[in-house]
């Protein structure tokens, strides 16, 4: 297939634009530049030195032998959306390309009213391009599992059936997100399910919960095909942070008690499910959604293991419960469905000591680059 993957020089992009390209796809990244531009911003860094989108993909055609096109420009130009899609006619778009992080959104007005335009307008423009130029195409957009919240009920995957008053319907799942962040998403959601009903556009929702990790087999290839990790309390997310924070010496910080459960997976694992829902398209006028992850923790729980393991690497990490910057509940139930993306055959690579090992004695070899300025978080829901 010809897959254009947008946000392709980011933290699921890139490897996911390697995966693709190393099992022979036509490949194509899009991508603004933004998020290294956020680094300089916040003043913080990636804990692994990230070569240029060019030098990446210079490295990956010689080690590969393969190809990878470049197309710079931001979502929100809707003159750059079309001309792309017009060069490149993809069967598939792999949509991460927007600001992915609740605390950045939650910074002040500003930071929220810039998630919300270029999140949910680069969408909009995505859509239209696909309806102007490729009718075909099928999208497969990243979504989350924020956007459902932590409901006393159990969390079916996109939809509910409702008995109301002798009657019968199957309706989207109610959403109670979390931050300005994942409301962008909401809306997302929303865009699409509207534009595959009206204008037969077949689109799969991933609602992914966090990735943890670092390593895939292409990214390991050589140095310039590293991938970024994040260990601030912007856009650090916490297990890989916990790692982190275990390697130099840092206390694991638990937001709260550290009873809030969420879902989690492997990134190798968010290539696999791309990989699925790319090879099994949803059908024309198709909103389907699939719950993306494989195993759930609380915060503390994973605070917990990591400093487990740490200590028979002869670390002696301690554990530091922070005033909780965000309105959450610190206890709730929680079990979230995720059969779908089993049922086409994921093989969930489930979170081990060895992998919570490998994180931290990466983390080792680089720590000279962490910033303990930046670890601390520095946005407030309130």
């Amino acid at each position: 297939m010809k897959i254009l993957i947008a946000g392709g020089d980011g933290f699921c992009g890139w490897p996911t634009a390697l995966y693709f390209s190393e099992r022979g796809h036509e490949v194509a990244i899009a991508d603004s530049m933004i998020r290294r531009q956020w680094d300089d911003e916040l003043g913080s860094n990636s804990l692994t030195p990230i070569a240029t989108l060019k030098e990446r993909v210079t490295t990956w055609k010689n080690v590969s032998g393969k190809d990878i096109t470049i197309f710079v420009g931001d979502l929100t130009d809707y003159d750059f959306v079309e001309s792309m899609f017009r060069a490149f006619e993809p069967d598939t778009i792999v949509h991460y390309a927007e600001q992915r992080s609740a605390p950045y959104s939650m910074i002040d007005r500003k930071h929220a009213v810039f998630t919300q335009m270029n999140n949910v307008v680069g969408t909009l423009n995505v859509l239209y391009a696909m309806k102007e130029v490729v009718p075909d195409c099928h999208l497969i957009k990243l979504g989350t599992m924020g956007e459902y919240g932590t409901p006393n009920i159990d969390i079916e995957e996109g939809y509910l059936t409702v008995e109301h008053n002798g009657r019968e319907d199957v309706l989207p799942y109610p959403k109670q997100p979390f931050s300005f962040y994942h409301l962008s998403k909401v809306h997302d959601s929303n865009n699409i399910m509207f534009t595959c009903r009206s204008w037969g556009i077949r689109a799969t929702d991933l609602n992914q919960g966090v990735v943890y990790g670092l390593w895939t087999d292409e990214t390991k290839r050589h140095e310039k095909l590293y991938n970024r990790i994040d260990y601030d309390g912007v856009f650090g997310t916490a297990l890989n942070r916990f790692c982190i924070q275990a390697a130099v010496g840092h206390p694991l910080t638990v937001y709260g008690k550290g009873g809030q459960t969420r879902a989690f997976l492997d990134i190798r694992d968010t290539l696999q499910c791309v990989e699925l829902a790319a090879l099994n398209p949803a059908d024309k006028g198709e909103f389907r959604v699939f719950n993306q992850f494989t195993e759930q923790f609380s915060v503390l729980e994973l605070a917990e293991r990591v400093a487990a393991v740490a200590k028979e690497m002869g670390l002696n990490p301690e554990i530091a419960h922070l005033e909780n910057p965000r309105v959450e509940k610190e206890q709730h139930y929680y079990n979230a469905k995720h059969t779908k993306l089993m049922d086409l055959g994921l093989k969930p690579h489930l979170l081990s000591d060895d992998l919570i090992r490998e994180l931290i004695e990466t983390a080792d070899r680089y720590k000279d680059r962490v910033d303990f300025g930046v670890i601390a978080p520095n946005a407030t829901w309130r």
